[in-house]
């Protein structure tokens, strides 16, 4: 089997797939080399820098797998990908302790005005009452989001004895007792802090999360830092927010727009900022490497791989049963994971009539599918088929399943029923006779029609 890398990755991940498989190193291809070079291939390994569209899919009849070498995989067309019945997997855990150090590396360059210093310096000027910083020590630093780079801050701003409050909505109360905390809407985290710093996946919920509002809350004195995503701080805002003195400024690692050389926000004295280094190690490196080279030799070799982006894995034949349904069911999950108020205590699915009839576990496939729209409405790409439950037990959700014989109105009707403290939201759904496309018929105590 052939095994095509277009991105740099170190020598281990790549050894680790030479040892077993024909491997193919060209980084840096244009998107017509790169469709030449996929039509033999089974396996594809990137970073972010290839971008894997449709147009380079289309031809690759080989192709079985993707291994992305990170997190995100906004540069894989996930959907044709899916279509095609290829395989992409991703490493999501090898970048915590990076993200993190960075992370209070962009704290106290900005706290201390450090690369400022440095350029000035660098011009043979020696101005030091310019460049007079403010301690951490005893400062109140906010975190919005404690997974788990979240986590590693908090452990690691302990240590400056700074005062910490959190924000993290999905949080259950023992998991806020073990972290020992403050917790605290985002609007009075951003009345409250010295230090904001955001440890958030980009979704619909995230985006410009940080925007005129809360910079309006913040003092004057503060600062923002985002190692997260680009596109959770409104960066027209915090231009604004900036220019008119209402925080004192800002550390950003990743921009909306990337390479953000367009940015206002470039040209503020206020403004510290790197080019997307929070993962850029050589140890979360190799990490993610070694990670997804592993997953490719193990999928190769007939075994399942451990993150999976958009394919379960279940029995083919319980998954060709419950197919025509698994789109459905993940918009559900979503869909309620917005509409519920609170973190959720417990998500119930019954199936109802021809349904209940499903080979077993397809009950399980479907949850699966409905814990991923829900989870992904708050860690985004940090949740797949395969850690959906685990997540889901971590965060102490308890998931029920059952089938019901019971008439019910459609032959093939699914409810699901999530609970938080705060009340209890259910969502069903039917795939009428002859459709490929599956309904909403029920929100709560109302039969609805909708396409989602």
């Amino acid at each position: 089997m052939k095994i095509l890398i277009t991105d740099p990755i170190p020598e281990e991940g790549r050894r680790i797939l030479s040892n077993a498989f024909q491997v193919e190193y060209v980084p840096g291809l244009s998107e017509e080399e790169l469709r030449r070079k996929i039509a033999h291939a089974d396996a594809l390994v990137v970073r972010s820098e290839t971008k894997v569209t449709a147009r380079v899919l289309e031809g690759a009849e080989s192709l079985k797998i993707i291994g992305r070498a990170g997190v995100g995989t906004d540069n894989i067309d996930v959907d044709f990908a899916t279509r095609k019945g290829i395989l992409v997997v991703n490493s999501p855990e090898g970048n915590t302790i990076s993200a993190s150090e960075h992370t209070m590396g962009l704290l106290l360059a900005l706290a201390r005005n450090i690369p400022q210093a440095h350029v000035s310096l660098h011009g043979k000027s020696w101005k030091r009452s310019q460049f007079v910083g403010v301690e951490l020590y005893n400062k109140v630093l906010g975190v919005v989001g404690l997974g788990k780079i979240g986590r590693e801050v908090v452990r690691r701003a302990r240590s400056f004895q700074m005062q910490i409050i959190g924000h993290d909505p999905y949080l259950t109360p023992e998991q806020v007792e073990e972290l020992g905390i403050e917790m605290s809407g985002l609007d009075d985290l951003c009345a409250k802090a010295d230090f904001i710093t955001l440890h958030v996946p980009l979704t619909r919920e995230t985006e410009k999360i940080i925007g005129p509002r809360q910079f309006t809350l913040m003092r004057p004195e503060a600062r923002i830092v985002n190692c997260a995503r680009g596109g959770i701080i409104d960066e027209d805002a915090l231009h604004e927010a900036l220019l008119g003195k209402k925080i004192a400024g800002a550390a950003l690692d990743v921009f909306s727009q990337e390479p953000p050389f367009s940015s206002p926000l470039l040209d503020l004295e206020e403004v510290v900022v790197t080019p997307h280094l929070g993962a850029s190690t050589e140890e979360a490196q190799l990490k993610v490497a070694v990670a997804v080279a592993e997953q490719i030799v193990d999928f190769l070799s007939g075994k399942p791989a451990r993150s999976p982006v958009n394919l379960p894995a279940f029995r083919p034949e319980v998954l060709g049963e419950a197919a025509p349904y698994l789109g459905l069911a993940e918009r559900m999950g979503s869909l309620l994971a917005q509409l519920a108020e609170g973190p959720i205590q417990s998500v119930g699915l019954t199936l109802f009539g021809e349904l209940a009839e499903i080979s077993a576990p397809g009950e399980v496939v479907l949850s699966t599918v409905i814990l991923k729209g829900l989870l992904s409405h708050e860690l985004g790409d940090g949740v797949n088929y395969v850690n959906a439950a685990h997540l889901a037990r971590t965060r102490g959700i308890q998931v029920v399943e059952g089938r019901s014989h019971k008439a019910a109105e459609s032959s093939n009707l699914f409810l699901v029923r999530v609970k938080t403290p705060t009340g209890e939201w259910t969502c069903g759904g039917s795939l009428p006779r002859g459709s490929r496309k599956g309904r909403i018929v029920q929100l709560n105590d109302f039969r609805v029609d909708l396409v989602p």
